[in-house]
């Protein structure tokens, strides 16, 4: 964006991968949702494609905001005029430093992970997000331990019921075959690779796509496809090595089968988990899906950002930060200014891509002194993805977030086939959850946005029988 803007202008991209993250097949589903895959594109097209972008590969040691100045790691500095930080976010590790324990955020954990499970039995996955969700639901023939805080899978995007109707798809054995990827992948070759392999592996890489393992093939050692135990309402309270295992002469659990007891496991594992509620599994690695923690410390450092409660660097309504003539957009900030009632700040591709957008088309206003409203992205959260095979959107305050007790929920659930929940307050549409071919995204898109009072439609609003759209169109 800045580059068509200013195309006299020299526009510097500095980033520590040897490739760029491209958004491909973009596709405008509604007003608000958008579906489209990310691509990793070698950074020398992005030179060729416009000649006033320098992509300088090398992470950031220092940024001195009083100079306006960037030094980086390989011993260089550059001068900035106006500066945007995309670093995005790390995966937020349960326990740091244990080489058993991994966490996956980019393409790179997403390798090292397939390659652990290529000789595992059996795994534990902690986390209840997007990645847990789909990593539990991809693997097969490898025993997973799935630990959870919450009481139902799926906490960041679900309520209960949703999960209720995506649980027989885990448990399934006959697996559909996955609708084929359209994404085609960029691998490096020779000197690049040889790049990669160098550049330290605690740097956060580029984060994953919305389809990030398609592709990978996460297949453990046995032969059957899938064994998932879910422990509801726990988290990890300890990790232990082999040797400190069984000096501790404790006693850890086999795989739990169906209405029958757990029995103590006379395998010897290279590391055991120990759950809150008192259980402990061994298992040939750990899989640490806790979410992410903003990229904020190069730069914190002699700089006196604000910094929201996530950790992430507040930003204004323009995506500036508390320093002068710095942006920052995607996950590493911190939406610091007073939110339309039915958007809320969520790290998720979508919202990094119009961050990123928007944050251009405002250090272009800015350049030239002319004033810009607010992106319409930002008035209305609204996230398509896909989990289990299942299209699912979010929109709204899907989960009725920030509404407290004043609110009630309507639901449609056919099985194996649509779960539509609806959050209303006051008689107004505030959230949606569709998962399955609705058809619905649009419609209530539109209710949602436009607060129209649908008390007189009452249960009908969700009655299969009645053509919704006709009404609203």
């Amino acid at each position: 964006k800045l580059a068509m803007e200013f195309p006299s202008e020299d526009i510097s991209l500095m980033t520590t991968s040897p490739v760029i993250k491209a958004v491909t097949n973009f596709k405008q589903v509604s007003k608000k949702l958008e579906e489209f895959d990310v691509e990793e594109q070698p950074s020398s097209l992005l030179g060729k494609r416009y000649p006033n972008i320098k992509v300088i590969q090398s992470g950031v040691k220092q940024l001195k905001s009083d100079e306006h100045k960037i030094f980086t790691e390989d011993g260089k500095e550059y001068m900035y005029e106006k500066l945007c930080l995309c670093a995005g976010a790390k995966p937020k590790l349960i326990f740091e430093g244990n080489p058993y324990v991994l966490g996956i955020r980019d393409t790179d954990s997403a390798q090292a992970f397939q390659k652990n499970l290529a000789q595992s039995e059996r795994i534990v996955v902690v986390g209840n997000g997007g990645i847990a969700l789909e990593l539990v639901y991809e693997i097969h023939g490898c025993e997973v331990i799935w630990a959870i805080k919450d009481k139902a899978i799926g906490n960041t995007f679900f309520d209960a019921g949703a999960a209720e109707f995506l649980i027989p798809k885990l448990t399934a054995e006959n697996r559909e075959t996955p609708i084929e990827c359209k994404r085609t992948k960029y691998t490096m070759e020779g000197s690049e690779e040889k790049e990669r392999r160098r550049a330290a592996s605690d740097k956060p890489g580029s984060a994953l796509g919305p389809d990030w393992h398609e592709g990978l093939c996460l297949k453990g050692t046995k032969e059957f496809s899938h064994k998932v135990h879910i422990e509801t309402l726990c988290e990890v309270k300890k990790i232990y090595l082999q040797q400190e295992f069984i000096q501790l002469q404790r006693t850890s659990l086999t795989f739990p089968k169906e209405e029958k007891n757990v029995e103590p496991d006379e395998v010897l594992w290279p590391v055991y988990v120990e759950l809150t509620n008192g259980k402990i599994y061994g298992c040939d690695f750990i899989v640490s899906a806790t979410g992410v923690v903003p990229n904020v410390k190069p730069f914190l450092d002699g700089n006196s950002f604000a910094v929201g409660e996530d950790g992430g660097l507040n930003v204004d309504k323009h995506m500036r930060t508390s320093l002068p003539d710095i942006y920052a957009a995607g996950d590493i900030c911190t939406a610091s200014w007073e939110p339309s009632p039915v958007w809320h700040q969520m790290r998720l591709w979508t919202q990094a891509r119009q961050m990123g957008w928007y944050a251009a088309k405002c250090m272009v206003a800015d350049t030239l002194g002319e004033s810009i409203d607010m992106d319409f992205s930002f008035e209305l959260f609204a996230h398509v993805t896909k989990f289990f095979n299942y299209k699912v959107v979010v929109l709204g305050k899907y989960n009725a977030q920030g509404l407290g007790l004043d609110h009630e929920l309507m639901l449609r659930c056919t099985k194996g086939q649509e779960y539509v929940k609806v959050v209303m307050q006051n008689g107004r549409m505030m959230g949606a959850v569709l998962i399955g071919e609705t058809d619905l995204e649009e419609t209530f898109e539109n209710l949602i946005l436009n607060q129209m009072d649908l008390s007189a439609y009452g249960e009908d609003l969700l009655n299969p029988d009645i053509d919704i759209e006709d009404y609203f169109d």
